[in-house]
């Protein structure tokens, strides 16, 4: 009886290893190109069973929980000019920026991907359109413009061992963008001179924000590091390092960003890809929407819709 029991309890250990080792599969760079390759066919050809999704898959769509099938996976119609991918092996996600086509209309999408063992488990995507919403809800617009990221396309790159920096490096000089706008100024912001951002491809004037005094003699108009005083922004929420592409030294981060009490302007909500040199930013591609007060924000762990980020604070009459 004891040799029996033993042998069972053998099965039940081994059972165990080998679902923890399922659990742990380890995919590289080219095992999560095609996962994305599948996910992406699996959205044109309007199909969720053609995509290997979890039974505990979760998607979201502009923070909005999102069932496979619906959404993007209704509306699109292929995919655009602009499409780059990163990945991230040790968190085993892959990310795709780019655009989208929804019939005659082209959609600036950014969307990350995260493996549940061999399978998708996670999928968030930001959408931006012509047609959105502004910050300042209905009746404004969003800021958008497609034509100018087909001009101006983030660089496909891989960049030489030698050049790179450290995760850690890459993420805190990002944290340091984010922490300055919060300060209201840009001084101490780990970017190179001459860095740009496109916020849903669009650059905007050059002299649309004010440069405060204290950042005028390091920074033009048009530097990624200038104009932050004029944000009115209070505080950069929800902050989510999501992954690292070392090999092309990009960092992929989300937040949102929170105005003051009272301010009419709504939150914002965006994916960045940040491109790094020298372990500092480069350049910064945004997909960004302006949610509805009502709306979870980010929506995701460990935030997830609980988390509070409350809308402003309006006087009702």
């Amino acid at each position: 009886m004891r040799k029996y029991w033993l042998a069972g309890f053998l099965a039940i250990g081994l059972a165990a290893t080998a679902g923890s080792a399922h659990a742990k599969v380890n995919c590289d760079r080219g095992c999560l190109n095609g996962k994305l390759d599948q996910f992406l066919n699996a959205v044109v050809a309007k199909d969720p069973s053609k995509a290997n999704l979890w039974v505990g898959f979760r998607q979201t769509q502009n923070t909005k929980l999102t069932a496979p099938g619906e959404g993007i996976w209704k509306t699109n119609t292929g995919f655009g000019s602009v499409a780059r991918r990163y990945f991230d092996a040790d968190t085993q996600q892959a990310e795709y920026f780019g655009t989208i086509k929804e019939g005659d209309s082209t959609a600036i999408a950014s969307l990350r991907l995260k493996l549940h063992g061999d399978q998708i488990g996670e999928a968030e995507w930001h959408i931006a359109r012509a047609d959105d919403p502004g910050i300042t809800g209905a009746g404004s617009k969003a800021t958008f413009d497609a034509d100018n990221l087909a001009k101006n396309p983030p660089p496909d790159r891989v960049v030489p061992k030698n050049e790179r920096h450290s995760r850690d490096d890459l993420v805190a000089a990002v944290n340091s963008y984010f922490d300055g706008i919060v300060a209201g100024t840009g001084r101490h912001v780990q970017a190179n001179p001459g860095c740009f951002r496109l916020e849903n491809g669009w650059a905007g004037p050059p002299a649309t924000r004010p440069v405060s005094p204290q950042d005028a003699d390091f920074q033009s108009k048009n530097d990624c590091r200038s104009g932050y005083a004029g944000l009115g922004i209070v505080n950069v929420a929800a902050r989510r390092y999501l992954m690292v592409d070392e090999q092309a030294q990009v960092v992929v981060a989300s937040a949102v960003f929170i105005r003051a009490p009272l301010n009419p302007k709504r939150r914002n909500c965006f994916m960045e890809i940040f491109y790094m040199d020298g372990g500092k930013i480069s350049s910064v591609y945004a997909a960004m929407t302006y949610a509805d007060p009502e709306t979870p924000m980010p929506n995701w762990a460990p935030y997830e819709g609980n988390f509070p980020i409350s809308q402003n604070l309006v006087l009702h009459k």
